[in-house]
């Protein structure tokens, strides 16, 4: 069985760049039939009107936006993204495009052509992917099945960690777990039987050891990294001599970068703040019309090395509502919780007010989460590396934000942190940018926290 899968594991890729090039090919034929059919001959004014190598290029450019958008946001991951979260990711990605292009139709037309033909495309592609996207998604399960996992337990507690891989049984199947305290030798034998292996947080001398063996065998690993591994995998590599070695530095982002970032701050916050003022403007009614109470929220927060300024938020609960329960974050079900409240909370919308601390210079539209300064304390006293997230300014939006969940715990946040800090560049940043928007509307990504969470009640 595993010699099997090996063997199959080899044509995954080509499998996969055959999903994604029907994937591409079928929306754009669909676009390509639409505009060669309808827009050109008979939207577009005759002066406009293109030829064979002006269609090319217009059905040229929606191909590379769609490939953009679709491997920016994830609709090409089959096997890798849940079912769900795959076609998501393909829909919006469609939606997107397909705007635009309304747009770009516009601004050649020099005037707003009737939206139907492009709404009846958009339906006509999201019918498309979700046939395509669920054929091939069963012809994968029957080629590639689950694969079979054995799950080397470490020092820390890791239920979050297998929870999380139990709840993807079309992909990871765990079927026995071990002790790194067994001894190489007894793991070893259990190795062989598997596809993969898990390595839990344990110390650094067994998991070498492990992993070297898995590398010698030809079996993949999946390890849980250190803070450590983090930093040194995010280390410049040096060839200075011939022993290759790896540099570590810790003085934050270059004065370049510093500037880059805050006139990237600046002109993005005040079109948003544009672009989102009927939300403001309807936010705030709904708001003062519920209870009477303020519309806007302010809290301390920590940010850049530690100054404490105060967030702006949509107050989405009901006034004074920690002196009745404390600095606790809110449930799922949480009474205190206004009606316009949940919606704010479940598009995120509640966090708008906040490109207000961005134009004052307090936040960044990207960075790690600000943390209240006494629940950030208490993490500090489990986790001293947790002030590490202070290395840059606090933002909107972030690495851990955006591939992390609501209720990550503060363990694993502080590692997408640090990532996103070590790595900084303004790619990075406009890709988190982009990023942002298909996290809105994914449940998980606004999931309420497990009861002995240690983040924040607004």
């Amino acid at each position: 069985m595993v010699i099997m899968r090996r063997s199959r594991e080899k044509y995954k890729r080509l499998f996969k760049l055959l999903f994604a090039a029907v994937l591409v090919l079928g929306v754009v034929g669909l676009y390509g039939l639409m505009w060669i059919y309808y827009y050109n001959p008979y939207v577009l004014q005759s002066e406009f009107s293109f030829y064979r190598r002006g269609n090319w290029l217009i059905i040229l450019l929606y191909a590379i936006l769609l490939t953009f958008f679709l491997y920016t946001y994830g609709g090409f991951k089959i096997g890798f993204l849940k079912n769900g979260n795959l076609i998501y990711s393909q829909i919006i990605s469609i939606i997107f495009v397909n705007v635009f292009t309304y747009f770009q139709i516009a601004i050649i037309d020099k005037r707003f052509v009737s939206p139907v033909y492009m709404l009846a495309l958009t339906v006509g592609d999201i019918l498309y992917v979700l046939l395509w996207t669920m054929l091939f998604l069963i012809v994968y399960r029957a080629m590639f099945p689950p694969r079979r996992l054995l799950f080397i337990e470490g020092d820390r507690r890791d239920y979050h960690l297998r929870d999380k891989i139990n709840s993807r049984e079309d992909k990871y199947e765990i079927q026995e777990s071990i002790s790194y305290r067994r001894g190489m030798e007894v793991i070893a034998d259990k190795i062989r039987k598997y596809d993969a292996v898990i390595i839990g947080d344990m110390p650094s001398h067994e998991r070498n050891l492990i992993l070297k063996f898995c590398y010698q065998k030809g079996i993949r690993t999946y390890t849980v990294p250190k803070i450590s591994d983090i930093l040194l995998r995010t280390s410049d590599e040096m060839n200075l001599f011939d022993t290759p070695l790896f540099l570590s530095r810790n003085l934050g982002l270059t004065i370049e970068q510093q500037w880059m970032k805050r006139l990237e701050d600046i002109l993005l916050s005040i079109l948003m703040l544009v672009v989102f003022s009927p939300v403001f403007l309807i936010a705030a009614i709904a708001i003062k019309g519920t209870d009477g109470g303020p519309v806007f929220y302010k809290q301390d927060r920590l940010t850049l090395n530690g100054k404490v300024f105060k967030i702006y938020k949509f107050r989405t609960m009901v006034v004074d509502a920690e002196n009745r329960s404390g600095p606790v974050l809110a449930s799922e079900k949480d009474p205190r919780i206004l009606p316009i409240g949940r919606i704010l909370r479940s598009t995120r919308m509640d966090e708008l007010p906040q490109l207000i601390n961005v134009l004052k210079g307090e936040m960044a539209l990207v960075g790690p989460r600000p943390e209240r300064p006494e629940l950030a304390a208490e993490i500090e006293k489990k986790i001293p590396e947790f002030s590490y997230r202070l290395g840059v300014k606090a933002g909107l939006t972030g690495m851990a934000q955006v591939y992390g969940k609501y209720n990550t715990t503060a363990y694993d946040k502080l590692k997408l942190d640090l990532m996103y800090i070590r790595k900084y560049s303004l790619l990075l940043d406009l890709k988190i940018i982009i990023m942002t928007p298909k996290i809105l509307f994914l449940k998980e990504s606004t999931e309420g926290v497990l009861p002995d969470s240690e983040e924040s009640a607004e």
